[in-house]
């Protein structure tokens, strides 16, 4: 087993586990609710990289420490970002997500907490999600001036439809447990009394048994040839964030406040 790219605990950090045909990625930051720094974006690319190195591998596990999966990016430190910077990190979050929806290997997201707007796309670039009765998902964007590119908009799209995506960014809700499993967000929903990582590791157990050569073409078939899941920014795509909202957004949550948004 190895554990690679630790941080300090202020900073967060991403960790990865080898063993037992198990690459178990964990989101470490647990104080802020596993939000993701940019430097921890960079990390996770790296990690979803350095994965498919390893032929030992045979299953992926996304999971968040504690009770939680991520609440997504850490909005204050948007606060002080240039217009440019800000499109920069969205740029990092859409590669960082990227690399783990292409990783040729069955990857498991186990949803035990909030799941929103960066994290609700992480979330669904992994293949299979388990869910918990503390799980929310959702994307709460319209409240900081973020304007989701191709790419995040068609990843939710393809799952729970246009109507329902376009429900999500207009009202802001989060989906409670049953309604994202219902809607097929999730893929197992479990009860307080079952342990949610051991759940995880039976059901790569079983994965494992299967043929290599099917999984690899069945995500080859929907996965690898889905022009979602390039990198949007070398196709032209808008930027992922308003020049004014977007910042104004960020300063009312770090201040606590209404967002007082340009009048359209």
């Amino acid at each position: 087993m190895r554990v690679t790219i630790q941080r300090t605990e202020k900073d967060g950090n991403i960790s990865l586990q080898e063993s037992g045909g198990f690459a178990i990625v964990t989101i470490n930051r647990p104080e802020l609710k596993n939000a993701l720094t940019n430097r921890m974006w960079m990390d996770l690319k790296e990690v979803g990289k350095s994965i498919t190195q390893n032929p030992k591998n045979k299953v992926v596990i996304l999971r968040g420490r504690e009770k939680l999966f991520t609440s997504g990016s850490d909005l204050k430190q948007f606060n002080h970002l240039s217009y440019g910077e800000a499109n920069d990190a969205f740029r990092m979050m859409e590669e960082a997500i990227s690399t783990f929806e292409r990783i040729p290997l069955p990857t498991i997201g186990v949803i035990n907490g909030p799941a929103m707007g960066a994290g609700f796309q992480l979330a669904l670039a992994c293949d299979i999600r388990i869910g918990t009765p503390n799980t929310k998902m959702g994307m709460p964007v319209g409240r900081l001036g973020i304007t989701l590119n191709q790419a995040f908009a068609k990843r939710i799209a393809d799952l729970i439809g246009k109507s329902r995506t376009m429900d999500l960014v207009y009202t802001g809700r989060l989906l409670k447990p049953q309604e994202c499993f219902d809607l097929g967000l999730i893929n197992y929903l479990l009860d307080n009394d079952t342990d949610v990582n051991h759940y995880a590791i039976e059901l790569g157990k079983k994965i494992m048994e299967q043929s290599p050569a099917s999984l690899l073409a069945v995500k080859r078939a929907l996965y690898f040839n889905n022009p979602t899941v390039t990198i949007p920014w070398e196709t032209g795509i808008d930027s992922s964030v308003d020049a004014y909202d977007f910042p104004e957004g960020v300063r009312a949550f770090v201040e606590k406040r209404k967002p007082n948004f340009k009048k359209k």
